[in-house]
């Protein structure tokens, strides 16, 4: 599948962080992008077991509502010693209120509590693309780092501010955002997703 030039292209999020971060990694490709939320549509009810299903249950419910390209994420934090959860949860964690403040103290207390010193971790994504009819291709991709507590910065958002990157020091919610974009776990996925769909 080949997006062509110039086209516009759907994220199928309402999370304006994660549509923020695609729009800047898609900006260099001359495609215009807009949000789901921005288009009105609803929130498909995500019921798959793993990150690929959910991204692929999203990105062909904006294509067939927009009758256009449509390109969804599913991510989320991996904790090794909470065997991956928060996973496809990460969100949920958060509550209705999306409030990754109480999540981050949730994951703080369940290592405490289950008296876990193990503090490795990874980010997960899936970006599934789906034309207008509703052929979906999945790219996935995943950083691996550790958690440090209390959070650390304002940049990025989730659980940005916890998770520091193997190789560095800063917190996801620290770093330069063009840093970040180029390292993240949805960075690592959309370069396989550029070399197949934007080369």
């Amino acid at each position: 599948m080949k997006l062509p030039k110039g086209c516009t292209l759907v994220v199928a999020s309402h999370n304006k962080g994660k549509v923020r971060e695609i729009f800047d990694l898609l900006a260099p490709y001359g495609i215009t992008v807009k949000g789901a939320g921005e288009l009105g549509l609803p929130e498909p009810e995500e019921t798959g077991t793993t990150f690929a299903e959910n991204a692929i249950l999203k990105a062909r419910a904006a294509a067939l509502a927009t009758k256009t390209y449509a390109l969804a994420d599913d991510s989320g934090l991996a904790v090794a010693a909470l065997d991956g959860s928060p996973g496809i949860y990460s969100a949920r964690w958060a509550g209705e209120t999306r409030d990754f403040t109480l999540a981050m103290a949730k994951v703080a207390r369940l290592l405490t509590e289950l008296n876990k010193t193990d503090r490795s971790a990874k980010f997960v994504c899936s970006l599934a693309l789906s034309d207008p009819d509703g052929k979906v291709e999945v790219f996935e991709g995943e950083v691996h780092g550790h958690l440090e507590f209390p959070p650390r910065g304002s940049n990025g958002f989730g659980y940005d501010p916890i998770f520091v990157a193997n190789g560095m020091h800063e917190t996801f919610g620290e770093i330069d955002p063009a840093l970040k974009h180029s390292i993240s776990h949805r960075a690592n996925a959309f370069k396989k997703f550029a070399a197949a769909v934007l080369a």
